[in-house]
């Protein structure tokens, strides 16, 4: 979608729709001058409770003349005391749901003058862009019904500085062109995105944004000593691959900021095969990783004053002949010996070496995330990441972040008395303790993979693929980690 920008007055604006924003409990200049406009229809509509303003509730209207623009549609803010960046981000992810279904490829939005901060564009604009996202590629059939918008003008006041804004939106747009190659990659079927994809689409991205990209295969894995790596993708036909990208940023000197995304393109549980029903949902298993490549090309394109390294381990967990099986005592990169009892805790079997792989660039900190648990799900519902650390610093960091971004998280402990189910009789650790507290203890066991080094642990499993749609992730893939990460970047201290 072609973003420009005006500063015409919106009521004096042709355009096939304008968005404007109302508040529940406050009528402001430009609900009045509408109503007006329109001989009080606003207000009937209030009246009659047909709008209320209640936030993402919407009513499109035909001005029949009355203004230059040829629809009029409101969405509800709620409360001015609630209203937020968030709050007008699903707005305009709720608006152009609205504007897909009537069909209106081009529109004109005040949204963001109903904000009252500096970043009410960017909260505008990431929404629709986020909101108007589809993926289609696979559909075959009435290809010339399906619908794409073509642009959106953003209606400035009249003493904005547009070359400033132009920069916001710009940097706005690529933080979401991010998020849609994190969406794009998890929405694509496992035949499609194996090991060998993401190893090439780093590739890819590594010669278009400047990036240092070395691609491990499985001889080079088993050389270095990742074997709990190597291990989990030995019953694939596909083989495993260590993906590193490189972004520097930052003085050649500095110490590196590490992020590590959890690449299983498709997770049948190995011998300890998970059940049918849902399965096909697995081939979203990489989207850590997913997350991690959107984020360095966002990160890269953004020219953020950083050194930043991205590292996927990337696997399918299939059984087979030659598959790892519970009883196995796999000896990982650290040296620390497990004892597997569960084949389909499998992703931190392939962080811990990736982990342990990261200490060597001695990052300042070491974030990993990965659709880790199925107990974070329960735990946090689809609202929240799970967040644990070793270093509250960093904790409050990324929670901060998540709240300005909008992409929450909530700190679960990791106390060592939750070690305690993952002693092993046999080796140093199992894989799989008990079904108690089960995020927080797989956050225990890749905290024995880090050492000393400042880490986070992002459970995505809940949040990184939605069975509904929102105001502005359409059902299926959220591309969930990339905005988060960047805004915890741009913040650093």
């Amino acid at each position: 979608m072609k973003i420009d920008i005006s500063t015409t007055n919106p009521l004096k604006h042709t355009t096939p729709a304008l968005v404007i924003g109302c508040l529940e409990d406050i009528k402001d200049e430009m609900f009045t001058k509408c109503n007006a406009a329109l001989d009080g229809c606003l207000e009937r509509l209030i009246a009659s409770k047909e709008f209320r303003g209640k936030a993402n509730s919407t009513h499109l209207i035909h001005t029949l003349g009355k203004l230059p623009s040829e629809r009029l549609l409101l969405v509800g803010l709620g409360k001015k005391v609630d209203l937020n960046d968030e709050r007008l981000r699903q707005a305009a992810g709720k608006a152009v749901q609205v504007l897909r279904g009537a069909r209106i490829a081009t529109f004109a939005t005040a949204l963001h003058l109903a904000g009252s901060t500096e970043t009410a564009i960017d909260a505008v604009t990431s929404g629709t862009l986020l909101g108007s996202y589809t993926f289609d590629q696979y559909k075959t059939k009435d290809k010339d019904e399906l619908f794409n918008f073509e642009g959106m003008t953003l209606l400035l006041a009249k003493d904005t500085n547009t070359k400033a804004v132009q920069l916001r939106i710009n940097s706005t747009e690529i933080i979401c062109q991010g998020v849609r190659l994190a969406r794009d990659l998890v929405s694509h079927p496992g035949n499609v995105v194996t090991p060998g994809y993401l190893a090439d689409t780093a590739k890819e991205l590594a010669g278009k944004h400047g990036l240092d990209c070395r691609v491990y295969e499985q001889a080079e894995m088993e050389t270095l000593g990742m074997n709990a790596l190597v291990g989990v993708g030995k019953g694939a036909a596909e083989p495993p691959r260590l993906i590193v990208l490189e972004y520097h940023g930052a003085d050649a000197k500095g110490r590196p900021v590490v992020l590590v995304g959890k690449g299983l393109t498709f997770d049948s549980g190995g011998i300890s095969i998970k059940p049918g029903a849902g399965m096909e949902e697995m081939k979203t298993d990489m989207a850590g990783g997913a997350a991690v490549l959107g984020t360095m090309a966002a990160a890269a394109r953004l020219k953020l004053p950083v050194n930043l390294i991205g590292i996927i381990p990337s696997a399918e967990n299939m059984p087979d002949g030659k598959a790892f099986k519970p009883g196995d005592v796999l000896t990982s990169m650290s040296g620390t010996t497990i004892e597997i009892t569960n084949t389909d805790a499998e992703g931190r079997l392939i962080l811990c070496d990736a982990l342990h792989f990261a200490l060597k660039y001695k990052p300042t900190v070491l974030i990993d995330l990965a659709t880790l648990t199925g107990a974070c799900v329960v735990a946090l519902g689809h609202e929240a990441s799970g967040l644990m650390g070793n270093n509250q610093r960093l904790v409050d960091a990324l929670k901060g972040a998540g709240e300005r971004s909008g992409e929450r998280l909530w700190p679960l402990p990791l106390w060592d008395e939750y070690g305690e189910v993952m002693k092993s009789d046999i080796a140093d650790l199992k894989n799989a303790g008990s079904r108690d507290g089960g995020s927080i203890t797989a956050g225990w066991f890749l905290k024995q993979f880090v050492g000393k080094t400042p880490w986070a642990h992002l459970d995505i499993a809940g949040t990184a693929w939605g069975g509904k749609a929102r105001p502005y992730c359409p059902k299926g893939a959220s591309g969930v980690g990339v905005r988060l990460l960047i805004e915890f970047l741009q913040n650093r201290r």
